[in-house]
């Protein structure tokens, strides 16, 4: 398989503080990854220095052969949502946004970009709200449609920061599955997740994370009390908190 996403001697992070060291990482084709680790660990910034958001302060980053936030083929869905909810738009309007990234400037959108919205909407089992006005959705409702816009853009690459964020049980297993099927299709995924026993039952790769990568390979870190220890301090859950920090590091 070839590589996708490329990074050596990595440091990245805010203020010139860096929250990431000597971060090593190559990413496959068709590979489903975890990244898991505490709050402040390193995992969003992490997906920001592949998406193109932050630039690294060290090292060097190629995605797609590609410096980051080059390519169109990178979809990006980060845990704090910035869109305003109290816009007068329709579940359809902020799906299609995922799509209008990938047309020329000023191309309206038009059949084939409202059949993928439809198609995105309906993977994340959401069909039925396409005309819905977006300040009557609920939180869980809410992530299904932006998982819905990313999904829209046809990316070879997605980059998923805490995707379960607000959704039941039998949706985050739909997710999960959707999740499956995109790395069995070729597409590429990392995810930043707090959920441990939905890793160990979903995802072949695992990367732990605190200040920088601790340990990567399969689920069987997780089994490790000394990878845990230099990951959690020691604390083992099957379901850490949610992150409640503003930069999301």
């Amino acid at each position: 398989m070839s590589s996708v996403v490329e990074l050596h001697g990595v440091s990245a992070g805010y203020d010139r503080t860096p929250v990431i060291t000597g971060v090593d990482l190559v990413v496959r084709e068709g590979e489903l990854i975890a990244l898991v680790g505490p709050n402040g660990a390193g995992k969003s910034t992490l997906l920001k220095v592949i998406a193109g958001i932050l630039r690294p302060m060290s090292g060097t980053a190629t995605v797609l052969g590609e410096a980051p936030g080059v390519s169109r083929l990178v979809a990006y869905l980060p845990q704090s949502e910035q869109l305003r909810w109290d816009y007068p738009l329709r579940v359809e309007d902020v799906v299609l946004m995922g799509r209008l990234e990938k047309l020329p400037h000023g191309r309206a959108p038009g059949s084939a970009a409202r059949a993928a919205a439809r198609d995105a909407l309906a993977r994340v089992d959401a069909a039925d709200l396409l005309r819905r006005p977006i300040a009557a959705l609920s939180g869980g409702q809410r992530q299904r449609i932006l998982l819905a816009r990313t999904l829209a853009s046809d990316a070879r690459v997605f980059l998923l920061d805490e995707p379960a964020t607000g959704v039941d049980a039998a949706t985050e297993e739909q997710l999960m599955e959707l999740l499956e099927g995109l790395a069995r299709e070729g597409h590429s995924l990392l995810v930043s997740t707090h959920d441990l026993g939905g890793v160990m039952a979903h995802f072949p790769r695992v990367i732990a994370m605190n200040g920088g990568i601790v340990a990567d390979g399969g689920t069987s870190i997780l089994r490790d009390d000394d990878i845990l220890r230099q990951t959690f301090g020691g604390h083992r859950g099957v379901r850490a908190a949610p992150l409640g920090d503003q930069h999301h590091a």
